[in-house]
């Protein structure tokens, strides 16, 4: 289920604007709060997002516009699920926060979950009575009643837990969390059982795309640790998939099969597979702040992730987009410079043009630095950066450095 690492740098995240990278686009969210989950129930136009101070976002067009709603806390809210509809849903948070809506979230009544420390992760499999929560300390909770009440569960570890998810029912589920836990229930939660995950790194995400036998689990260690994890069968062996990358992984989500998925994490890192896992590819390879939520409501082409300071990217052909060619077009005289290599590891050049200046920007939109045209980012960090001529009127291109 969605997750998310709990390290998070509430600053804003300006793309620039109509600026379009591997097909994923900047939306307007109205807040600079860290997002920390997203979801949407039933199609890719009605959503929610929720973060940290309380933030809860919805929309109802698509992500065209998100709306503010009232959260009545100023807890960090962690994690987000609406089982059914678009109108009942839980967020849990810090300090034990478990909120429900069931008018869509123009009221959220806490509720009285008896855990103190921090609830990571919430899923209700089939509808909107019996779910999971599951944070700090091992905690594991159950509700079979919409959260009337909730039940402490045994759990025989000292875990931190980041994600959970039921496949199918709610009988059969999964939990992961700090140093490679992996928990697996078969009897709705009465008992949990150990699976060997071959890893010691924290996992943030565990997602079981169609049965309970083929699944995923992401996560790794802050600062260039990257861990992907297997199973076809139903856990009693996870192997694992190579990322191609360091950066740490959030949050992993496979919308319709267990072969096509996406993965999003560190520096704005996102990664896709449509074979299940035998190869990912880095759709952005960072630059960002963290990413920390993906979901695809319907199929796997729409899709909406979520970060650090109010981050919210789209994709609408699942994060394929158009490659722009990395070079800035002169407004006047209608001249493309092209930089090359691109992507490039130690540096680029723009050919015809090494003794003009030129600016660099992160997608975060800060200028990095002006660099002439014979050597450009060599010494810069991995990731998506924005060209422009100085001593000319031109247009934005596209560099990636890959190591």
């Amino acid at each position: 289920m969605r997750s998310f690492k709990f390290i998070i740098i509430p600053t804003v995240l300006f793309l620039f604007p109509g600026f379009t990278q591997a097909g994923w686009v900047s939306q307007t969210s109205g807040t600079t709060n860290g997002l920390l989950s997203v979801d949407f129930p039933v199609d890719a136009s009605t959503g929610y997002a929720v973060g940290s101070n309380g933030t809860i976002l919805k929309t109802t067009n698509s992500g065209a516009a998100w709306a503010s709603q009232t959260s009545g806390t100023t807890n960090w809210l962690l994690s987000v699920h609406f089982p059914a509809d678009a109108s009942t849903g839980y967020a849990v948070g810090d300090s034990g926060t478990i909120l429900k809506t069931t008018d869509g979230g123009a009221n959220w009544v806490r509720q009285t979950s008896g855990a103190n420390g921090y609830l990571f992760s919430v899923h209700f499999p089939v509808d909107a009575l019996t779910g999971y929560a599951v944070g700090y300390s091992s905690t594991i909770l159950k509700t079979a009643n919409g959260g009337t009440t909730w039940d402490i569960l045994p759990s025989d570890t000292t875990a931190l837990f980041r994600s959970v998810h039921f496949p199918r029912d709610a009988s059969t589920g999964y939990v992961v969390g700090g140093w490679g836990h992996i928990l697996k229930t078969t009897d709705g939660g009465a008992t949990w059982l150990p699976q060997t995950s071959g890893t010691t790194n924290k996992l943030y995400s565990v997602h079981f795309p169609a049965d309970a036998l083929t699944g995923y689990a992401v996560g790794g260690s802050f600062l260039f640790s990257s861990t992907i994890l297997k199973t076809t069968n139903g856990g009693t062996n996870w192997v694992t998939q190579s990322s191609g990358t360091s950066a740490y992984l959030a949050s992993v989500h496979f919308p319709v099969d267990a072969s096509t998925g996406y993965a999003v994490g560190e520096y704005g890192t996102i990664l896709n597979t449509t074979d299940g896992g035998v190869n990912w590819v880095i759709q952005i390879p960072g630059g960002g702040y963290e990413l920390n939520s993906v979901y695809f409501p319907v199929d796997a082409s729409t899709g909406y992730a979520v970060g650090a300071g109010g981050t919210i990217l789209k994709t609408t052909d699942g994060g394929v987009g158009v490659e722009k060619t990395a070079g800035v077009r002169d407004q006047g005289l209608g001249i493309r410079v092209t930089a090359t290599p691109n992507p490039f590891i130690s540096f680029t050049r723009i050919s015809g043009h090494e003794a003009e200046r030129f600016a660099l920007y992160d997608i975060a939109g800060r200028r990095v630095g002006t660099y002439k045209g014979n050597r450009i980012g060599m010494d810069l960090r991995p990731g998506v950066y924005f060209i422009k001529a100085l001593e000319r009127e031109a247009g934005l291109g596209r560099i990636v450095k890959v190591r």
